[in-house]
C-alpha cells in the first residue's frame, strides 16, 4: 500500500532528512542546550517560557491529550522590564473536562481488558490548550519534547535526542487551536486524532498530512443543513458565524450552497471574540430588520450563548434558531431557563451519541483526597467551580484566585450534584474521544501485529514495535477499521474524515422546565441507492414558540395559485412581488415563476389558477337583442301580412287596381320573406343555417327588388303609352313583367348556386387571444360571391331608384313613383352605411348589423310604397274612387 502518495524510497528518505535538518535547527532555537557539558546534548527549556499544567500517567506507550478545558486566557500586561508572568486561564468548561475524563476512561479500560495490546500498558500527558490557538500550540510543543531533556519514543527513554514524546496526539477540540497544531505536528508527521474539530480545511491532505479526526467534516454538517432548508423551504434565512476557523469556514461553505438552490442569504454576520455588546446588539438588530424568521448560528458555544444573551436582552423572539452540531446539544447554553423562551423548538444536528457503560461511574469517582487524583492538576479548578469553594491549593502555571469562597469542608461528593459533567444522557462528544483512543489502540495493535514479508513499508518491512516512529503510527491508523462494541464502524477515508451521520435534535421542554433534546431524525452520508440522506419525522416536531406549524421564512410572501413571482428591482432574487396572472393566463402552484396562456378555445377563471371553456357568443334567441330582433321581424311580416289582407279585401277597388295588384301581392310577399328571412341570422350557426341565411337574403330582396322595378318600368310605360301613335305597353304586359321579375331573381339564384357549390358560407369559431368568449359566426365562404349578390342587389335598387325618380313627376294619380323613388333612397341609405358597419362591427353584432339592415329595408319599402295606399283605403275611402284618382286636384295632392 501507498504510504502519503510518495513516488519513490529514496525522495521519501531525502525528505525526511532535510525536514530533520530544519527541526534540528528549529528545536535547538527554542531548546538551546548547555556547550559546557560532556558530550551529551540535553535539550532545556527557557526559564518561564513552558511551564503549562499537564496530567500525565507512565505507560509503555504514551498518549498525548488538547483538550480546552478554559474557555479564554486572560492575557497579563507586559511591561517588557521583567519576565512575563504565566497567562491564566479562565472560565472552566465542565463539558471539556469530561472529555478529557472518557480519554481516561478508555485507556484504563484498554489496559484493564488486556485482549488489544497485551503486556503493553497506555500512559497519557495531556494538556489545557485554553481554547486558545498560541496556548494549544505550546502544548503540543510540551508534547514532543520533555523539560528534563529526555524523551519517550515508544515507551522508551532515551537521552541526548531532540525528538517528540508521544507517537500520537488526541485533540485538539477547536478548529482554530487543531489548525495551528496540525501545522505543527504535521511536520513531525506525528499523527493527530480530532475529536470536535469538524472544519472542512482540515481535509486537506497536502496542508495537513497528519490530521485524522473521529468528527465529520463542515462538508456534511453543510449538507445536512442546506437539505433540511430545501425539506421546509425556507428561501430567506441568515447566517451568523463564530469568528474562527470552525464558524467562518463552515457558514461561508452553508451559504455558498444554499444560494445554488435558490435560497437567499438574508444577513451574514459574525460574533467577535471579545463578546463586544455593542456588535452583537447590532448582530440582533440586523436580524430583526431582515425580516427571516430562520437563523443559523454556526459557531461553538461559547460565542452562540453571547449571542442568545443579547438576543433575550433585546427581546428579539419569533426566531427559528437553526443549530450548528457545536451547541446542537450544548447544556450550557440550553440549562439556563432564561433561554427557554427564545430557544424552545431549536433545530440543529448532532454526531451521533452512544451509553459508554460505567463512564458516569468513572466520572463520579473524583475527590481532591483520591490517591489517583492528587497530581490532577485540573482538578482543582474543577472542584472549586462545581462546589464553590476553596481547596487551599493551588496548581502549578495557575493563578487560581480563591477570593470569597468559602474553604471546602471535604464531604462534597460529585453524586450529590447534578451538572454538565455528570450528564452521560448526550455522549456525542465524548463518544468521538472514546472512539478516537480505540482507533489509535487499533493502529498500534495492527503495527504489532504485522509479519515481516508482509510489511506495508519497503522491502515489506514491519516497523519496530519497541519503537515506535510517529509516522510508521500514522499510517497503520489511516487504514484502521473495526466494528466496536456499539456496533458502529470506525474507519478514515482518504481526507482522514469518518463517515458522516448525524441526528436531528429538536429543543423541547418538558413539564418539568427542563430542555430536551428529542431526536427528530437522521442523515446518513453514506446512504445510496437513490434514498434520501435526510429522513424527518415532522409530526413530533416543536417549533420555537410552541407551535406545530411549519415557520414561514421568505423575503417576501409566497405567491398563491393566479399569481406569478416579479423580481423586485436592486433586491435579491427571493425578494419578489405577486403579481395575478392577466386575463387567459393562469398558474397552478404557489410560487410560479410565470403564468401560462390557455388554449385559445379557453380562458383563465376569476382565480386564475385554471383554464374553462370560453364563453361561447352568438346572436341567440334568448338573448335581449336577438328577442327584439325576432320581435320586429314578426311584427314586420305580421304588417306585410295585414297589409296583404287588405289589399286582397280591396283589390277591386281603384287604388289597388291602379297600382298592379299581381305585382303588389308579388312585392308583399316578397318583404314577408324578406322579414322571416332575418330569422336565419339568429341562433347557433349551423352548416345549414349558414348556407340558407345569404342565399335566402339575396334571393328574397332581389325578388323584392325585381318586383319593384316592374312596377317602376309599367309607370313609365304607362306614360308613354297614353302618347298618341305609341304603341309599346304591349311589350310591357303582364307576361313581359313576370319575365323581367323572374330574369332579374334567376340571376341571383344563379349567383347564390354557384357560391354554394364553390365556396358555401360555414360555421366559423373567432378566437381573439385578449377575449373570454368564442364568437360563433358564419363565415361568408366566398367574399367575391358575397360582394356579387350584394352588389347584383344594389345594382337593381339603383336601377329602381333612378327609373323612378325619372317618373316621379308623371301627371297620373295613380303614379306611385315618387314613393318608390323615396323607398330606394331608404334601401340605398340602409346599404351603403350597412358595409362600413358590418366590415367594423365585432362578433356578434356584426350579424346584428346585418340583420337589421334586412329589417330596416324592409321596412322602409313596407311603410313607403304600401302605408299611404292603405291608409286611403282604410281611413280615406272617399279618395278611393275613378273619379277622385282623375281629378286635376287629386292630382296635385298626391
Amino acid at each position: 500500500m501507498p504510504f502519503f502518495g510518495m513516488r519513490s524510497v529514496d525522495s521519501n528518505l531525502s525528505r525526511r532528512r532535510t525536514e530533520l535538518v530544519l527541526l534540528s535547527l528549529l528545536w535547538c532555537v527554542i531548546f538551546p542546550y548547555n556547550s559546557n557539558q560532556d558530550q551529551s546534548q540535553q535539550c532545556k527549556l527557557i526559564p518561564g517560557s513552558m511551564t503549562l499544567p499537564v496530567l500525565e500517567k507512565k505507560g509503555d506507550i504514551i498518549l498525548g491529550g488538547l483538550f480546552s478545558l478554559h474557555d479564554m486566557v486572560v492575557e497579563p500586561s507586559l511591561s517588557f522590564t521583567s519576565t512575563p508572568p504565566p497567562q491564566q486561564c479562565t472560565r472552566f468548561n465542565f463539558r471539556t473536562f469530561r472529555w478529557m475524563q472518557t480519554m481516561i476512561f478508555a485507556i484504563e479500560e484498554i489496559n484493564r481488558d488486556g485482549k488489544l495490546l497485551p503486556n503493553i500498558t497506555l500512559g497519557y500527558r495531556i494538556y489545557d490548550s485554553c481554547s486558545t490557538p498560541h496556548q494549544a500550540l505550546k502544548a503540543a510543543m510540551e508534547l514532543v519534547g520533555n523539560e528534563k531533556g529526555s524523551v519517550v519514543v515508544g515507551g522508551t527513554q532515551s537521552k541526548g535526542t531532540c525528538h517528540g514524546t508521544v507517537p500520537t496526539v488526541i485533540g485538539d477540540g477547536g478548529s482554530t487551536q487543531s489548525l495551528v497544531v496540525a501545522r505543527f505536528l504535521g511536520v513531525f508527521h506525528v499523527p493527530q486524532v480530532s475529536y470536535f474539530s469538524s472544519c472542512a480545511c482540515l481535509s486537506d491532505k497536502k496542508e495537513f498530512p497528519a490530521f485524522l479526526r473521529t468528527m465529520p467534516s463542515d462538508f456534511f454538517q453543510v449538507d445536512a443543513l442546506v437539505q433540511l432548508v430545501k425539506h421546509f423551504g425556507w428561501t430567506w434565512v441568515g447566517v451568523i458565524a463564530g469568528d474562527d476557523a470552525y464558524g467562518r469556514g463552515g457558514a461561508n461553505i452553508f451559504a455558498d450552497e444554499v444560494r445554488k438552490l435558490g435560497v437567499c442569504v438574508a444577513l451574514h454576520e459574525v460574533i467577535p471574540k471579545n463578546r463586544a455588546q455593542t456588535t452583537i446588539s447590532s448582530i440582533v438588530s440586523k436580524i430583526r430588520s431582515s425580516g427571516a424568521r430562520v437563523i443559523l448560528v454556526f459557531a461553538v458555544e461559547q460565542d452562540a450563548a453571547a449571542l442568545f444573551d443579547e438576543a433575550l436582552r433585546e427581546g428579539l423572539t419569533g426566531i427559528q434558531w437553526l443549530a450548528s452540531e457545536a451547541w446542537s446539544t450544548a447544556a450550557v447554553i440550553s440549562t439556563p431557563k432564561k433561554h427557554h423562551q427564545i430557544l424552545q423548538g431549536s433545530m440543529g444536528f448532532a454526531i451521533r451519541r452512544a451509553n459508554i457503560p460505567g463512564l458516569q461511574d468513572f466520572l463520579l469517582r473524583l475527590h481532591p483526597s483520591s490517591p489517583d487524583t492528587l497530581t490532577d492538576p485540573f482538578l482543582i479548578p474543577f472542584w472549586e467551580e462545581v462546589f464553590q469553594c476553596s481547596l487551599g491549593l493551588q496548581a502549578e502555571g495557575q493563578e487560581h484566585s480563591v477570593e470569597g469562597k468559602p474553604p471546602c469542608s471535604g464531604a462534597e461528593e460529585l453524586r450529590s450534584v447534578t451538572n454538565i459533567y455528570s450528564d452521560v444522557s448526550q455522549l456525542r462528544i465524548s463518544y468521538n474521544v472514546y472512539k478516537a483512543v480505540y482507533a489509535i489502540v487499533h493502529a498500534l495493535k495492527a503495527m504489532r501485529s504485522c509479519v515481516k514479508g508482509n510489511g506495508p513499508f519497503p522491502q515489506q518491512a514491519c516497523p519496530d514495535a519497541d519503537n515506535i516512529q510517529p509516522w510508521q503510527l500514522l499510517h497503520y491508523i489511516k487504514y484502521v477499521e473495526y466494528l466496536n462494541s456499539f456496533g458502529d464502524e470506525t474507519k478514515f477515508d482518504e481526507n482522514g474524515d469518518p463517515a458522516a451521520m448525524y441526528d436531528l435534535v429538536n429543543w423541547q421542554l418538558r413539564p418539568d422546565g427542563e430542555m430536551e433534546f428529542v431526536t427528530i431524525g437522521k442523515f446518513d452520508e453514506t446512504t445510496k441507492d437513490g434514498k434520501q440522506k435526510l429522513k424527518i419525522q415532522e409530526n413530533i416536531i416543536v417549533w420555537n414558540g410552541n407551535q406545530t406549524k411549519i415557520p414561514l421564512s421568505v423575503c417576501s410572501s409566497i405567491c398563491p395559485p393566479g399569481t406569478r413571482k416579479s423580481i423586485r428591482t436592486n433586491f435579491p432574487i427571493c425578494c419578489h412581488d405577486c403579481v395575478v396572472c392577466t386575463a387567459g393566463e393562469f398558474s397552478n402552484q404557489t410560487d410560479a415563476v410565470e403564468c401560462v396562456r390557455c388554449l385559445p378555445e379557453f380562458w383563465s377563471n376569476a382565480e386564475r389558477t385554471a383554464c374553462i371553456p370560453k364563453q361561447v357568443e352568438f346572436l341567440s334567441y334568448s338573448s335581449t337583442m336577438g328577442i327584439i330582433l325576432m320581435a320586429i321581424s314578426l311584427i314586420g311580416s305580421f304588417c306585410t301580412c295585414v297589409v296583404a289582407f287588405i289589399f286582397s279585401c280591396h283589390r277591386a277597388t281603384p287604388i289597388v287596381k291602379a297600382n298592379n295588384s299581381e305585382l303588389s301581392f308579388l312585392l308583399l310577399f316578397s318583404l314577408t320573406l324578406c322579414f322571416l328571412c332575418s330569422l336565419t341570422f339568429i341562433g347557433r350557426p349551423t352548416e345549414w343555417s349558414c348556407m340558407l341565411r345569404h342565399t335566402a337574403f339575396g334571393i328574397t330582396f332581389d325578388l323584392c327588388i325585381s318586383c319593384i322595378l316592374g312596377k317602376t318600368i309599367v309607370v313609365l310605360m304607362a306614360f308613354k303609352a297614353t302618347i298618341p301613335g305609341s304603341n309599346v305597353i304591349k311589350w310591357f304586359g303582364p307576361a313581359q313583367q313576370k319575365a323581367i321579375i323572374t330574369l332579374c331573381t334567376l340571376v341571383q339564384v344563379i349567383i347564390c348556386t354557384v357560391w354554394l357549390v364553390v365556396a358555401p358560407p360555414t360555421p366559423h369559431q373567432l378566437m381573439p387571444r385578449e377575449s373570454i368568449i368564442v364568437i360563433l359566426l358564419c363565415d361568408e365562404g366566398s367574399p367575391v360571391a358575397f360582394a356579387l349578390v350584394l352588389g347584383y342587389i344594389g345594382l337593381l335598387a339603383c336601377l329602381c331608384l333612378v327609373l323612378a325618380f325619372l317618373a316621379r313627376k308623371l301627371p297620373d294619380n295613380f303614379n306611385e313613383a315618387r314613393l318608390i323613388t323615396f323607398s330606394m333612397l331608404i334601401f340605398c341609405t340602409v346599404w351603403i352605411a350597412f358595409v362600413p358597419a358590418y366590415i367594423s362591427s365585432p362578433g356578434m353584432y356584426s350579424t346584428a348589423t346585418e340583420v337589421f339592415a334586412i329589417l330596416a329595408s324592409s321596412y322602409g319599402l313596407l311603410g313607403c310604397i304600401f302605408a299611404p295606399k292603405c291608409y286611403i283605403i282604410l281611413l280615406r275611402p272617399e279618395k278611393n274612387t275613378w273619379k277622385h284618382l282623375m281629378s286635376k286636384s287629386a292630382l296635385d295632392k298626391f
